[in-house]
């Protein structure tokens, strides 16, 4: 089964978006993501709009609670607009410490807080594309007031499709109840797809009536690929520290429980509190960088990703570093094999 294949693009300059774009669409890629660490995930997504012509452009993910939603429905409508229809919405809550410490947001109820900031995105989509009175009134959001002068008015294309990055079970039934797709976290696992995530995203379709098969799931984990070993031993250390750095945070501990590393998450946690950042990496061994990194070659790392996830996924984010003598005719073929 084949899989759409979706690039990260490269935010920290967005002059070089539009060329970095039209480079991703020809080499094969379905969609482009932007994220939200550094930089905002919108703007870059409007300048890839104007150099490209059929990928997806999605953010991976916008932090919802910062921005009120009727921000994001707006924002949404119009990279929608401009893209002609390639947009997708995606959403994500990230962690107490951020919202509260570095947006100065309040933290209550994230879980419930999330499956009615989607209720409302549609509620005023609604009507601004079908005329619905606006009476959306929630526990956290209400918005009751839209006059035809702030209206955009009905448009050409769908409603953006909205995904959520989720982790708990509760987050997981949200998407499986209220959104198009769940843009799973790079901490992950078959086991924990499988065992945790997909089951209660059955939940909640269930609960709303829904089919499994209306919910997309996109993600793929860390992948370290390279035309020989020696590369791929190159890149572990690196991609050991990006786990240490998910796995000191307390969000991801029932992803490192499912396979026996609490202790380890417990540890990182303990470490990152003290600033050692760069020690942290260590803590990683072997069996843990196995269970959540996919490591191949060039030749096999596509059928390593689908004999790993080809039943569960949908989509895969998927990308490498182009600075050597044929890689780009490699990621070319890689990326032909994962869609095949």
């Amino acid at each position: 089964m084949g899989m759409r294949v979706i690039y990260n693009l490269n935010t920290r300059d967005l002059a070089n978006i539009p060329e970095e774009a039209r480079w991703a669409e020809a080499m094969g890629y379905d969609g482009l993501a932007s994220n939200e660490t550094s930089h905002d995930p919108f703007f870059p997504l409007l300048l890839a709009a104007t150099s490209t012509s059929h990928v997806t452009l999605e953010t991976r993910v916008a932090i919802a609670f910062p921005r009120s939603p009727m921000v994001v429905a707006y924002a949404a409508r119009d990279l929608q607009d401009f893209s002609r229809g390639r947009f997708r919405l995606g959403l994500g809550t990230q962690v107490r410490g951020h919202n509260e410490r570095r947006f100065s947001v309040h933290w209550v109820s994230p879980g419930r807080r999330l499956r009615e900031y989607i209720q409302a995105l549609h509620a005023i989509w609604d009507n601004w594309q079908e005329g619905k009175k606006l009476d959306f009134q929630g526990q956290f959001y209400t918005f009751t007031l839209m006059t035809p002068f702030f209206s955009p008015g009905s448009g050409p294309y769908p409603k953006p499709p909205v995904y959520i990055s989720a982790v708990n079970p509760y987050n997981c039934r949200v998407a499986g109840g209220v959104c198009d797709g769940l843009a799973l976290h790079p901490l992950n696992s078959p086991k924990y797809l499988r065992e945790v995530i997909m089951p209660n995203v059955a939940k909640g379709a269930q609960r709303a009536g829904r089919s499994l098969k209306e919910i997309k799931v996109s993600g793929g984990g860390f992948i370290i690929t390279g035309p020989d070993r020696q590369s791929i031993e190159a890149q572990k250390e690196a991609v050991r520290r990006q786990i240490a750095f998910y796995g000191s945070t307390s969000a991801y501990f029932p992803v490192l429980e499912a396979h026996g590393f609490q202790e380890v998450g417990q540890r990182l946690r303990e470490m990152s509190l003290k600033g050692e950042w760069n020690e942290m990496g260590r803590q990683v061994s072997d069996d843990m960088l196995d269970t959540f990194a996919i490591m191949g070659e060039y030749d096999e790392v596509a059928w390593k990703v689908k004999e790993r996830y080809g039943d569960v996924l949908d989509e895969v984010i998927f990308h490498i570093e182009v600075s050597r003598s044929g890689d780009q005719e490699a990621l070319k073929k890689i990326i032909q094999e994962l869609k095949s």
